[in-house]
């Protein structure tokens, strides 16, 4: 009688732990959905910011108790809405620009946590070894996603071969924006990943930090780059939702720490412009 007593007992415990879940709802340990949690799960690219996070920051992290894991996308609109769904913790691939008109595309509740080091973009040639040789009718291909493609025409403005509106969005220029063109420049807006291979169908490229990575383009072969404004500055991204939880606030000071200082000094080659926040 007593043992059978003791497993209704039991019995009655677990249906009323598992009536606590919502219809649908997956079961998980505490150490899954609880803010302090140990297991993160983050978006992972082919890219300088996925490796640098592998190289210089998952140890860090691996030594303070995190299981870290990498679930790979092909492109950061798809890591965005797998962020924004809940399916992982967080990216290190975007800027504010790109993550506010994500949040504005797609009714997005994605918010930065840290900065991180960032590749400038560039501009490049296969056909010309000087800014100085542009011609009239010069061809030039950029980036044709919002934030990216004003990164561009900011870069042309800064050599001075276009002026654009004073008054425009600076994140979301275009073409139209363009008020002075005295070479009569030619632009093809295309996606970045397609511009390295057409490069030679262009008389200069512009293309950003990742793409010149990915491309194995040596970024000492640019004949300029940008300026690294605030809103271009690479960051960690999680849901809005996520904050403030001790992993988020681990994953910051990772970043920020000396440990990391010391691993980016050492292993600069030219490539990485470091935010004043982390130097």
């Amino acid at each position: 009688m007593k043992k059978a007593i003791a497993v209704a007992a039991a019995l009655a415990l677990t249906a009323g732990l598992a009536a606590c879940a919502a219809p649908g709802e997956k079961t998980s340990s505490l150490s899954d959905t609880s803010t302090d949690k140990k297991s993160l799960t983050y978006a992972r690219s082919q890219g300088p910011y996925s490796e640098l996070f592998e190289q210089a920051i998952r140890p860090i992290l691996e030594k303070e108790g995190y299981t870290i894991v990498g679930q790979d996308f092909s492109d950061l609109l798809n890591a965005d809405i797998a962020l924004n769904a809940g399916d992982v913790d967080f990216n290190v691939e975007q800027h504010t620009a790109y993550l506010k008109d994500f949040n504005a595309k797609n009714n997005g509740d994605l918010v930065p946590i840290s900065p991180t080091p960032t590749v400038p973009a560039g501009i490049y040639s296969s056909r010309h070894s000087s800014l100085d040789d542009v011609s009239a009718g010069a061809t030039v291909a950029v980036p044709n996603d919002a934030s990216n493609r004003a990164r561009a025409y900011l870069l042309l403005q800064k050599i001075g071969w276009i002026q654009v509106d004073p008054h425009a969005d600076f994140t979301a220029l275009s073409s139209e924006n363009i008020v002075s063109n005295p070479h009569n420049l030619k632009f093809t807006e295309m996606k970045s990943l397609s511009i390295p291979a057409v490069a030679q169908d262009f008389d200069y490229i512009v293309i950003t930090g990742s793409i010149v990575y990915n491309a194995k383009i040596d970024p000492s072969t640019a004949l300029a780059t940008e300026d690294v404004l605030d809103h271009l500055i690479l960051q960690v991204v999680v849901k809005k939702e996520n904050e403030n939880t001790q992993w988020a606030k681990d994953i910051a000071a990772a970043y920020h720490s000396e440990e990391f200082k010391a691993y980016i000094t050492e292993h600069n080659d030219g490539l990485w412009w470091i935010p004043p926040q982390l130097q």
